[in-house]
């Protein structure tokens, strides 16, 4: 008996010990895929990358080695007046605190996938400072076997202004290809409010096809309560020969503008892939045909040359190894027809594979938090990329508690890709797909 109270205070002080190690997030919004505002239609056509009304990139900080710590400052223009200001941090060389003018406005835990911050409450009309301390060494490192002392980096840092009712989030799903030889598409346009009391936008929206013409166009008004979100629907048909594919990496465009009392606020322009993915016995079909994946395993920084002569080689899929994932690197993948395992950013190997206290941390439920956050992350910074065709749930991790909750919660979303987990060793938390 005695044996056995031993042990259980033993597991639960390496549970409290690990838990002490791991905080949460805190401060930041829900994770969506890369999605910028601008102040004209003209301007989100061009999206050439550069600075406009209300978008500022920040690329000049200084740098405090002995604190590890990133400052600059910005400035917030009249024109921001009465719209909310976003920061975003692209990713981290490890977890890292967000300071406003010297209060702090969030802390992250995953500095791999993008992060941003409603900081509207913290800034004010002209100069303001922002602060990022990177938190070194970082306590999510048993997560990422994959850096070795990495110096302190930060990347990809912008601000931009949107409406108080704004566009959150864009989402796609693409139902199978009817008899009539047409699939019909579905976008998903989330717009959440940040007002104290409720407020109605009109939503413009226009999906042009590569031709040039309206598969779908038109707009919904929308009430929204007290900082309230919900979702507004369109649908359009897709001729089957116009859906995506390795063959034929078609991309349609999406246009949104928001209205508000009679005036235009934001418009954003976006590149869309509409396919058709599911999996039969471990076989995945792309658009109701049987596909082998043929898979190299690649860190999501190689260049687009690299991508080019890797598919010439034959490879149709790219299997991510963890870390960052660019958006730059996913859109050449959506524009050169080469699939994508999305890779949520765990690798435990440096622990070993030991399930026992002590052992492996996919089996310490003190992690959980972290695998749950890490995967949640990765699944909605990449989902929109018609190229992600499945995510992977970690990698050279060993299995326990934390990768079976982490798949259960993953399986919950109303999703049709799989889930992986190659390394699961035949258990239940892994969708079956066949790779070569």
């Amino acid at each position: 008996m005695r044996t056995i109270l031993a042990s259980i205070a033993l597991f639960s002080l390496c549970g409290l010990q690990a838990q002490e190690a791991y905080q949460p997030s805190f401060g930041r919004e829900l994770p969506r895929g890369e999605l910028i505002a601008y102040p004209s239609a003209e301007a989100a056509s061009a999206a050439d990358g550069g600075d406009n009304r209300y978008f500022t990139r920040l690329t000049q900080w200084t740098f405090d080695e002995t604190a590890t710590r990133f400052t600059t400052n910005f400035t917030v223009p009249f024109a921001w007046a009465n719209r909310q200001v976003l920061l975003h941090v692209g990713q981290s060389s490890g977890d890292y605190e967000v300071w406003i003018n010297d209060r702090q406005a969030a802390y992250v835990a995953d500095g791999n996938s993008p992060a941003e911050f409603n900081i509207t409450k913290l800034t004010h009309e002209g100069r303001n400072q922002v602060e990022i301390r990177v938190i070194t060494p970082s306590p999510t490192a048993p997560l990422e076997s994959w850096r070795e002392n990495p110096e302190p980096t930060l990347g990809g840092i912008w601000l931009q202004s949107q409406p108080t009712m704004r566009i959150r989030d864009v989402e796609t799903r693409t139902r199978r290809v009817g008899e009539n030889g047409y699939a019909t598409a579905e976008v998903a346009v989330v717009v959440k409010s940040e007002a104290l009391n409720p407020r109605t936008s009109r939503i413009h929206y226009q999906l042009i096809a590569p031709s040039g013409e309206d598969a779908a166009a038109g707009f919904k008004d929308l009430t929204l309560r007290m900082r309230g979100e919900d979702t507004i629907r369109f649908l359009a048909r897709i001729p089957a020969n116009m859906l995506w594919s390795p063959e034929l990496p078609t991309q349609y465009i999406l246009r949104l503008k928001t209205q508000y009392e009679g005036r235009y606020v934001e418009y954003e322009e976006l590149r869309l892939g509409f396919r058709q993915v599911e999996v039969r016995e471990g076989q995945l079909q792309l658009n109701g045909t049987p596909m082998t994946l043929r898979v190299r395993e690649v860190p999501a920084t190689i260049s687009e040359n690299e991508i080019a002569e890797l598919r010439e080689q034959g490879y149709n899929t790219f299997k991510l190894l963890p870390g960052p994932v660019s958006e730059d690197f996913l859109n050449a993948c959506d524009g050169q027809g080469i699939c994508v395992i999305a890779q949520a950013p765990i690798d435990t190997q440096r622990s070993g594979d030991s399930r026992r206290v002590g052992g492996n941390p996919s089996n310490d439920p003190a992690w959980k938090e972290a695998y749950l956050e890490r995967a949640w992350n990765s699944y909605h910074t990449t989902k929109r990329h018609p190229s992600v065709i499945a995510f992977s749930l970690a990698t050279r991790s060993a299995n326990g508690i934390n990768l079976y909750e982490t798949y259960l919660k993953m399986k919950r979303i109303d999703e049709q890709r799989p889930f992986i987990y190659p390394e699961a060793g035949g258990e239940w938390n892994s969708d079956r797909l066949l790779l070569e």
